[in-house]
C-alpha cells in the first residue's frame, strides 16, 4: 500500500470500471492482516485503474468534528458528524462523500448508488440536493499491481457496497456488519476474536 507518494446498492458510474476493478465496492482485511494501518478496516474503492487504485477507510472515525476541517460543510454531515480517517496517504487533504439524486450533479461524482465524491471546494448553497456528507483525512493508495498483488495474497475480501455503509452511525461496528452479512465462512470471520490468543 502507497504511505508517502500523493497521488490523488451497485456500482453507477458514469464510465464503467475496468474488468477486474473494485471500483464502486468494499475491500475487507481478513484477521490476519496486522499492518496497524488497516488491520479491521473497511476501504470504500474510489478508483481502480492499470495505473494503481485508491479509496477511504470508512470505520476510523476521529475524535474532532468535521465541521471544524470543512466549516462550511458543517450543516450537511452524516451522524456521527466526525472527520474519518481515510488513510495514510496525504493526510492534509480531506476528501468528502454523500448523497444525491441518481444521474448527473454538478458538485458530486457519482461513485454507487446516489452515493458519490463531493467537491468540497463548492459552496453547499448551490448544491441543495447533496446531503449525509462524510468527510475523511486522507486515503489509501496502491501503485500499478500492488493491489491486485495483497488481492492474489488473501489480504483483502472484495464484496459488494451498501449506500449505508458510508454513512453508518456505527463505524467502529462496520468491519463485523459487512462481512456479518457475506455468505458461508466470510460471515464467521466478523466474530473473530480481537486477540485470537484468547480463543
Amino acid at each position: 500500500m502507497t504511505r508517502s507518494t500523493d497521488r490523488e446498492d451497485h456500482t453507477m458510474n458514469p464510465t464503467p470500471p475496468q474488468p477486474g476493478s473494485t471500483k464502486g465496492r468494499l475491500l475487507v482485511a481478513v484477521p490476519g492482516l496486522m499492518d496497524p494501518n488497516f488491520a479491521r478496516t473497511v476501504i470504500l474503492m474510489l478508483e481502480h485503474t492499470d495505473d494503481g487504485a485508491l479509496g477511504v477507510i470508512l470505520n476510523r472515525p476521529r475524535l474532532v468534528g468535521g465541521g471544524e476541517a470543512v466549516p462550511r460543510w458543517a450543516d450537511r454531515l452524516a451522524y456521527p458528524a466526525r472527520l474519518h480517517n481515510g488513510g495514510p496517504v496525504s493526510t492534509d487533504s480531506v476528501i468528502g462523500l454523500g448523497r444525491g439524486p441518481v444521474g448527473t450533479l454538478q458538485g458530486l461524482s457519482p461513485l454507487m448508488g446516489r452515493v458519490g465524491v463531493v467537491d468540497l471546494h463548492r459552496d453547499p448553497t448551490e448544491v441543495p440536493e447533496i446531503d449525509e456528507v462524510r468527510l475523511f483525512a486522507g486515503y489509501a493508495g496502491w501503485s500499478a499491481d500492488q493491489l491486485e498483488a495483497e488481492l492474489a495474497a488473501g489480504g483483502w475480501m472484495v464484496v459488494d457496497s451498501h449506500e449505508e455503509d458510508v454513512r453508518s452511525p456505527d463505524p467502529d461496528g462496520l468491519w463485523r456488519h459487512v462481512l456479518g452479512r457475506q455468505d458461508g465462512v466470510a460471515a464467521l470471520l466478523g466474530n473473530y476474536p480481537d486477540d485470537a490468543s484468547l480463543n
